[in-house]
């Protein structure tokens, strides 16, 4: 892990003052961020102003699901010095950017273990690549927010109150992004809602209740598991559903595994990329051995040269908005509530520090 890589500890009582804090922190890089997201809202057809139109929009259904995670909201734009609306975009960044059909090939690869009961029970644990723009690699972070429910690490970006993690009841999330027709905005923003299950639910069960509870407007995907369960679930529009694992494993990538959301699935975003890597993590399990413990779980993220982009390298002969790299790789065990992230893909964190969190 980059020792320069901020890592954020928020803890107040209240949704506002755990805002605060965090916009305090990021006061700095804070805007570098923004100032990105506004150049790809505007590639993806959005001016800055029909962008604050939906941003305000999106707020009120915020207040309407859970009030605290406006008042957060603003926590952090008071404590960054910018105005609510733009952190309420950059948290509704998935629905705004769902408005477009520009394609985006290189996303995120997860994967996810549930062993069999032994003398100890069973275990879970998943690894996955967080993959996007690689001009956004300075602008995300690791945390770890105290005062609610339950206490949650793991890392987001800066100004989102949360992405992937664990937390203190042992409940895990990746969170892998999809694609279809229907999404848009004007619902609960998924990054948000991946905030709410990980300071709210405490099992898996609690998670997909939760979930079932919000009307989201952008598609998407929680692997979610605890000690002794595992599922991953399609987000979307028209409903919730989801999907066991196979063989004790579940593969995660960016097209839909239940069949109907998949009818109206926007191919053209991940396609056929999402299914070549699905393919070549499940060719490679089906090789054996399959893997025991986290650590081995990462090898089956690596990719080089003339395979599927498993690990993104970025192309800067192309223009902004079409350089995708692996920004971190991220180790999820419910057990022990840990959490180990690094910067960079499987291949680079070989060589490279981990930070290790315990919610």
């Amino acid at each position: 892990m980059n020792p320069e890589r901020p890592h954020i500890v928020v803890s107040a009582s209240d949704p506002f003052g755990r805002g605060e804090e965090r916009g305090e922190r990021l006061r700095d890089a804070l805007p570098g961020g923004l100032g990105l997201y506004i150049e790809l809202f505007r590639l993806a057809g959005l001016s800055e102003e029909r962008v604050r139109e939906d941003a305000l929009r999106t707020a009120e259904v915020i207040d309407a699901f859970r009030p605290r995670l406006r008042k957060e909201m603003d926590g952090v734009a008071a404590g960054a010095g910018i105005d609510p609306w733009q952190v309420y975009a950059l948290n509704a960044r998935t629905e705004l950017l769902a408005q477009s059909g520009q394609g985006r090939p290189g996303e995120c690869s997860t994967i996810v273990r549930r062993l069999e009961p032994g003398g100890s029970g069973p275990r879970t644990f998943g690894a996955q690549t967080w993959d996007w723009h690689v001009e956004l690699a300075p602008y995300w972070h690791t945390h770890e927010v105290r005062g609610g429910r339950h206490d949650v690490v793991g890392l987001t970006e800066h100004g989102i109150l949360g992405k992937v993690g664990v937390n203190s009841a042992g409940l895990a999330l990746h969170f892998n992004i999809l694609g279809h027709r229907a999404d848009g905005v004007g619902g609960v923003p998924v990054h948000l809602l991946a905030a709410t299950v990980l300071e709210e639910a405490g099992s898996v069960g609690e998670a997909l209740d939760l979930v079932r509870s919000a009307s989201v407007s952008a598609s998407s995907s929680f692997t979610l598991f605890d000690r002794e369960t595992a599922v991953t679930a399609d987000i979307t529009p028209i409903g919730v559903f989801v999907v066991e694992p196979v063989g004790g494993t579940v593969i995660r990538t960016n097209h839909f595994l239940s069949p109907e959301p998949r009818a109206g699935e926007k191919n053209e975003l991940y396609q056929p990329d999402s299914g070549e890597r699905y393919d070549l993590i499940a060719a490679r399990l089906a090789r054996g051995p399959r893997p025991r413990d986290a650590a081995g779980l990462l090898g089956f993220l690596c990719s080089g040269p003339g395979q599927p982009p498993l690990c993104c390298v970025p192309d800067m002969t192309l223009p902004f908005g079409e350089r995708w790299a692996t920004l971190s790789t991220i180790v999820l065990e419910p057990a022990g509530r840990t959490a180990r992230v690094a910067d960079g893909s499987p291949l680079e964190a070989r060589d490279r520090p981990w930070r290790v969190l315990t919610a």
